[in-house]
């Protein structure tokens, strides 16, 4: 890092002394908000992070609505921030309208693949963390009946669903899965109230672990259930912290390492898919002193006997993008 910062600075000084801006790397963070605790906080950690360790800066950008995405995109182009990171599935079309508008810019599409050649696509293997986090999840339940709340009704939260039940079931055949989404529109991501609502729904059909992969919505799922005296688990960013002893653990998405390696390589970064699953640590689960009393040493060994399984190829893991016949139900 040391490297970084020293030519971070000779850069900084020669653009000085001639006159050219210096590019500055962008992130536009997707609905629900830049503090979340969830998706678009873990992607700003990131940015954080690369900030703190290289002496350098960004910008970034908030929606408030969908109407903003092509907006807000064309705005940072305009402006000669590069590499520009653009969080969220929904975002597929916006660079695919404004990516080649500006072939120099590089960009980075979390969460979906936009097939252009300025374009890194980066997605992640959620269904094999949401596995891990599942197994937690039986292992931990004392009713046999575990849950799941999702924001958007879409393939990519199914595969969340599909990957957690398939993990439970690895361990307890006979384990009841509930599974409820919020809605099917953006406001499905910021919605706590209604979160806690189904949470507490599914408490009263037995669940005594509700994982949540529903943005800010979860952050009513997890008061929930702690209000309830039962487990939850949180997702993309470590969660535990929000209530200790309450949060069995939490699926990490590693967004922040997608935007910090953005960030990193800079102007003409390498275009392309990039899958972030097990064997390049883009996902797993959360153990630290918050649940540490939660996560036995025999339930981690079991869980990283299977994390080393999915990563040798010995156990698959139903991706339902790809096939939308979810094994586990």
């Amino acid at each position: 890092m040391t490297i970084l910062k020293t030519l971070s600075a000779s850069v900084s000084a020669l653009a000085l002394g001639t006159g050219v801006a210096v590019a500055e790397p962008a992130l536009i963070f997707d609905l629900g908000g830049k503090f979340d605790k969830s998706f678009n906080e873990a992607a700003y950690n990131g940015a954080e992070r690369w900030k703190a360790e290289t002496g350098g800066d960004y910008r970034d950008i908030e929606m408030q609505s969908a109407a903003q995405r092509v907006q807000f995109t064309r705005r940072m182009a305009e402006s000669g921030a590069n590499p520009i990171v653009v969080l969220g599935f929904q975002n597929a079309p916006t660079l695919e309208e404004v990516a080649p508008d500006y072939p120099d810019t590089s960009f980075v599409l979390i969460d979906a693949v936009a097939d252009l050649p300025n374009v890194r696509s980066v997605i992640f293997a959620e269904h094999q963390g949401s596995y891990l986090v599942g197994m937690l999840a039986a292992m931990a339940s004392e009713s046999n009946t575990i849950s799941f709340v999702g924001g958007m009704e879409i393939p990519l939260i199914s595969a969340f669903a599909c990957g957690y039940a398939q993990g439970a079931k690895a361990v307890n055949p006979d384990m009841e899965v509930i599974v409820n989404y919020t809605g099917n529109t953006p406001d499905a991501w910021n919605d706590p109230v209604r979160g806690g609502e189904i949470a507490r729904g599914q408490v009263s059909q037995g669940s005594d672990v509700v994982f949540a992969a529903a943005g800010g919505t979860g952050l009513g799922v997890l008061q929930a259930a702690a209000d309830a005296g039962v487990y939850s688990i949180g997702v993309d960013s470590n969660q535990n912290y929000l209530h200790p002893g309450s949060v069995l653990t939490s699926m990490l998405k590693r967004v922040d390492q997608a935007v910090y390696d953005a960030f990193s390589e800079g102007p003409g970064l390498e275009t392309g898919i990039v899958t972030m699953d097990l064997s390049a640590n883009g996902v797993g689960y959360a153990v630290d002193d918050n649940n540490a009393e939660l996560i036995t040493a025999e339930m981690q060994a079991e869980v990283e006997a299977a994390r080393e399984a999915i990563i040798a190829g010995e156990t698959m893991v139903h991706d339902y993008r790809s096939d939308s016949t979810c094994p586990a139900f």
